[in-house]
């Protein structure tokens, strides 16, 4: 797919001085709720998606309503000339970037048991969720470690959104559960790497989270839930991840880098 970009609204910095935000798969779902609370929090914003501009509109609207700038990316991080182009963009708009958010992700067209799981699908999710973040992250971090030589008194984060499938098995989407171990891993390679240059890197761990994506399987996760699997008794919100990550990129955890942030209900506790 090749790189689609516009800008949407003025464009043009209100406040020099304000941070600047990239959400990737923030069109809507959990990078919508993302989006929303960083913009609350005093942000601008870039956001990427697959979408066509139109389909994405009421979330550029909500995003104005809430006092940010934002520019509106159709993208596909898994391409690397849409990678290069994104953070080119960021750059002659707005000359800066202070957070990344690595959000943009893909479920298996199709759950399949491992036994009889393609290739193909292991490859498009793998390239999607984990190859497409990872070296994106690797253009963002050699401009962040840029920008902090420059700025030292600047603060420069990156949020990974992994999955509880980064250690639940779900063997009807393997590739899905690998994707997310990997973006686990990459959130403690980056955060070692960068901790001398004061860029710390988190990841928000998401549980059962109401989006187009879970959807399908409502009335399964219902029942769960209904049945006891977690402590707080309901299913989360996009509004949920956001707040996460918004204390996060308000610098609420100075101390911490390569922290896991569950936002799941209490999943992650092993309770008998």
């Amino acid at each position: 797919m090749p790189g689609f970009f516009r800008e949407v609204g003025s464009g043009k910095r209100r406040t020099m001085d304000k941070p600047i935000a990239l959400v990737t798969g923030a069109g809507r779902g959990i990078g919508k709720g993302i989006a929303e609370k960083l913009a609350e929090a005093g942000f601008d914003l870039v956001i990427d998606d697959v979408h066509e501009i139109k389909v994405v509109q009421d979330t550029l609207s909500s995003l104005h309503a809430k006092g940010a700038d934002v520019l509106y990316a159709q993208a596909d991080i898994s391409v690397p000339s849409d990678r290069a182009k994104l953070i080119a963009l960021c750059k002659e708009k707005f000359g800066r970037l202070d957070l990344l958010v690595n959000n943009a992700g893909v479920a298996p067209k199709q759950r399949m048991d491992i036994l009889k799981a393609t290739e193909e699908s292991f490859d498009r999710v793998l390239t999607i969720n984990l190859k497409g973040p990872y070296f994106l992250t690797q253009l963002v971090a050699n401009w962040m470690v840029e920008q902090k030589k420059a700025n030292p008194e600047r603060d420069f984060r990156i949020i990974n959104i992994a999955s509880i499938s980064s250690y639940t098995s779900s063997t009807a989407r393997g590739e899905y559960c690998i994707s997310k171990a990997g973006i686990s891993m990459m959130t403690k390679l980056y955060a070692d790497r960068l901790a001398e240059f004061g860029i710390n890197v988190y990841e928000i761990r998401p549980g059962i989270i109401a989006t187009d994506m879970t959807s399908a399987v409502k009335e399964k996760y219902d029942k769960l839930i209904g049945d006891g699997l977690l402590p707080i008794k309901r299913w989360g919100y996009p509004e949920d991840i956001g707040k996460a990550a918004a204390a996060i990129a308000l610098g609420y955890l100075p101390y911490s880098t390569g922290e896991v942030i569950n936002v799941d209900a209490g999943f992650h506790l092993r309770r008998l």
